[in-house]
């Protein structure tokens, strides 16, 4: 196999923040209820009440622009 693993980016400061809300998690690493997805070559994490609540856009595979 030819492929590539990518590591997620470290956070800045210790510290990952939903994409939607800006809550923050305190910990080096989001918490394993988080979301992270990929766009536009960046990950974007969603804390656990957004990523419920757009649950339905993110499995359609909706450009979070539109929700």
């Amino acid at each position: 196999m030819d492929e590539e693993t990518h590591h997620p980016e470290e956070p800045v400061r210790g510290h990952v923040a939903c994409a939607r809300c800006g809550t923050t998690a305190a910990s080096g690493a989001p918490p394993a209820t988080w979301l992270c997805s990929v766009e536009n070559g960046g990950h974007r994490y969603l804390c656990e009440d957004c990523a419920r609540r757009h649950i339905r856009a993110i499995e359609s595979r909706l450009d979070s622009a539109w929700w």
